[in-house]
């Protein structure tokens, strides 16, 4: 058991893979009651069958549709009562560059990446308010440094953290923590299933995955920063000086990104 987490109940959305599927794994023997949905049913499944003994609830919908993002939160307010905290985790990427993209790409990394945020947290408010929670967005470096061949992943978290950063003030008078945690590289299966320039999953990593952060050491850091109330957290070494370089030498930070992505012109990374 958990001093802080002990009993509370947490909703997370893309709990079947990666950093959410570590953030149950985590949680759960600490002792909160758990909430998370997904599209993969079968995933979904097995994770319930693993922690059986465990207070955890799994819904399967798509964060892209508020039909079942409402799903979601009231199965889970009906479940456990409230929700004492909202990871909004669930996010796709692309890699595509502007010229070869279909505007479809776009959409979808905005639908899930901020709309599903916001559909899920406008729906759990009530709760999070009377209950004085905490709401979490995981967004990524990407949303402090545009990266090339993932604008349409970048602008999604660019405004993911604006957006939190209005609900974080204007839910001050009413005891709400919000935070957002931007990662590096980490380990997962995001690059697998991001969209090519049709909107299909790429079906492998550009990146070697195996030197990256692993999603439980991503997980364990994020549950460290919702017990201290952080602000923002940036992971990684890459992730921080990122962001450092970017704003301090934006227009080295160009060229360090460009060189790091294209090799003879062409995207790489």
């Amino acid at each position: 058991m958990h001093p802080f987490f002990n009993n509370k109940v947490v909703a997370i959305t893309g709990g079947s893979d990666g950093i959410g599927k570590a953030l149950i794994e985590l949680l759960l023997p600490m002792g909160a009651r758990v909430a998370t949905c997904a599209r993969n049913q079968d995933k979904l499944y097995d994770l319930q069958l693993k922690f059986s003994k465990f207070p955890l609830h799994c819904v399967v919908a798509d964060v892209s549709k508020y039909n079942d993002c409402e799903l979601f939160i009231q199965s889970t307010l009906k479940q456990f009562g409230g929700i004492d905290i909202l990871i909004n985790n669930a996010g796709i990427s692309m890699r595509a560059l502007l010229k070869d993209a279909d505007m479809g790409v776009f959409r979808k990394t905005m639908d899930v990446n901020f709309f599903g945020a916001l559909y899920c947290t406008k729906l759990a408010l009530n709760s999070l308010i009377e209950r004085k929670g905490t709401i979490v967005g995981v967004s990524s470096v990407a949303g402090f440094r545009g990266l090339p061949g993932r604008s349409g992943y970048s602008a999604s978290k660019f405004a993911l953290n604006g957006w939190l950063e209005a609900v974080r003030t204007e839910l001050m008078d009413d005891h709400v923590h919000v935070m957002w945690v931007s990662p590096g590289f980490t380990k997962s299966n995001i690059r697998n299933v991001a969209l090519n320039a049709s909107g299909n999953a790429q079906g492998e990593s550009p990146i070697n995955e195996d030197k990256l952060m692993s999603s439980d050491e991503c997980a364990l850091h994020i549950l460290k920063a919702i017990e201290k109330k952080k602000r923002t957290l940036v992971l990684t070494g890459t992730g921080k000086q990122a962001v450092w370089m970017n704003r301090f030498f934006p227009a080295w930070a160009d060229k360090l990104t460009h060189k790091f992505f294209f090799k003879n012109g062409k995207l790489i990374q």
